[in-house]
């Protein structure tokens, strides 16, 4: 599922002459995998963040430690701010970011199983999308990957 949906995204880069980056916490890396199995990836993906620790949103990805605090890492505001580190860490023209809880348990900011953020961060601006997914951590995940894949090729292909 991801491969195909993975390809598209790197051909519509391709077409419009665009770099893409992601910076992954829920997903662990499974969206750089997924780019990164396609051959040719590496005329469009420049690179990820698996940010699994607020310490690594903060020091490598640059998300304040005033949001992370104030919002929590599963989060609208720290989405964003992943989605916009990681873009200004590669340089690329796009970049992706998901943060979420794949289970087994909620957060103590009474945000369920399930609760995902996607954010891309593009040169018109950064949009992000509220998810409440259900299943397994694994199901989870991969609806992640597939739900931030789907905002590439939203804004990849708006207008068109």
């Amino acid at each position: 599922m991801h491969d195909s949906i993975a390809a598209q995204v790197l051909a519509l880069c391709r077409e419009r002459g665009l770099t893409l980056s992601a910076a992954e916490s829920i997903t662990g890396g499974l969206i750089a995998k997924c780019i990164t199995d396609v051959p040719g990836a590496s005329q469009v993906f420049l690179g990820g963040v698996v940010s699994y620790t607020n310490e690594v949103k903060n020091h490598v990805l640059g998300v304040p430690s005033s949001l992370l605090e104030a919002y929590g890492a599963v989060s609208e505001p720290v989405a964003r701010a992943m989605a916009m580190g990681v873009r200004v860490l590669t340089g690329s023209d796009l970049a992706v970011a998901v943060t979420g809880l794949a289970g087994p348990d909620g957060d103590d900011r009474g945000n369920p199983v399930g609760t995902v953020f996607a954010a891309l961060s593009a040169p018109e601006g950064v949009f992000v999308r509220r998810l409440a997914l259900s299943g397994d951590r694994e199901h989870i995940r991969a609806l992640t990957a597939h739900h931030a894949f789907d905002l590439l090729i939203n804004q990849l292909t708006e207008g068109e």
